[in-house]
Order: structure tokens, then C-alpha cells, then sequence
């Protein structure tokens, strides 16, 4: 499905770690032919070394990184648009990564209780240890600007409330 109003936008899916922001992020980009960016890709060495060692992020290790994505998603405007998932966790870090091309950004927050995305972290292997989680709640803002995607649903459901917002929005 390629959508005309689609050509430079940037779709940004984001919500804590093991909330489905890859999985849904890239299942969205290929029903709307954009390229995928996972912004853990984006993350400076030290950044993935402290998560490793069970250390939280602060802001100063997250300016440069989100700066890096703000770009990145000028970029990809620039050319056709994108999908980027990313934690986005504060509004600051939202500011920042829309910051000259708010217009062109649609947010999809991917919600869920601590318990289930904590069995969904245990799960897996990951640079971000089950043990920042908490940390990772304790730091989001949930976004009043967001669609709002519960991840109780079944990862089609997901999918296709993304896609029909971005169809009709």
C-alpha cells in the first residue's frame, strides 16, 4: 500500500523497551513500501555499553543520539518519508526529534502495563537488561499528541489501526 499523502512523512512508533516498536514499526513500512530505521541502531558505542552494564540513560547520553535521529528523519523526508521506531520516552526528546519538520510527523505510542512488557523483556535478547525497564517508565511522558496503541491487541490488530490512521489522518 503506497499512499500519496505518505511522500515525506515521518512515522515515529515509540513506547519503552519491549513495547513492539521494531516488530510493528517495520511490519507498518513494509505495507506502506518506506524504509525502517530502528533508532537502537543509531546509539553511540558508550550509550549501548552503559544499558549492557544495567545503567540507565541520562540526558547528556541521549541529546547526541537523538540529535543523530533528528537528522536522520530530515533525511529520509527529504527523500520519501520513513517509519522510525524509537523510545521517545520525554516530550523534550520528542521536541527534538521532530524540530524542523513538525508537520510532517505522525507519533503512534505503543502502550502496555509494566508486567506484561517485562514478561515480553525476559524473553528476549537485548542490549537493555529486564532491570532498566523500571527506570525506563519512571522517565516516560506519556505523549498527548500520540495515537495511542494499546499492545494488548494482536500484533495484526496493531498493524492495521496504524495503518488506518495513517490512511485517513
Amino acid at each position: 500500500m503506497k499512499l500519496k499523502n505518505l511522500k515525506q512523512k515521518i512515522i515515529y512508533i515509540m513506547g519503552v523497551s519491549s513495547s513492539g516498536k521494531s516488530t510493528i514499526g517495520q511490519a507498518v513500512a513494509e505495507a506502506l513500501s518506506l524504509p525502517f530505521f530502528d533508532a537502537d541502531d543509531y546509539h553511540p558505542e558508550s550509550n549501548l555499553q552503559k544499558m549492557k552494564e544495567g545503567h540507565a540513560l541520562n540526558d547528556e547520553d541521549r541529546w547526541p543520539w537523538l540529535d543523530r535521529l533528528n537528522t536522520l528523519s530530515k533525511e529520509a523526508m527529504l527523500k520519501e518519508g520513513g517509519v522510525i521506531a524509537c523510545s521517545a520516552l520525554k516530550q523534550s526528546y520528542r521536541d527534538k526529534l521532530e524540530s524542523g519538520i513538525e508537520k510532517s510527523v505522525k507519533w503512534f505510542y505503543l502502550k502496555g502495563e509494566y508486567e506484561l512488557i517485562l514478561a515480553r523483556m525476559k524473553k528476549r535478547n537485548h542490549f537493555m537488561p529486564p532491570s532498566l525497564l523500571k527506570s525506563q517508565f519512571e522517565t516516560l511522558e506519556a505523549p498527548s499528541d500520540a495515537h495511542v496503541i494499546s499492545i494488548e491487541k494482536t500484533k495484526k490488530e496493531m498493524i492495521d489501526q496504524i495503518l488506518n490512521i495513517v490512511e485517513n489522518g
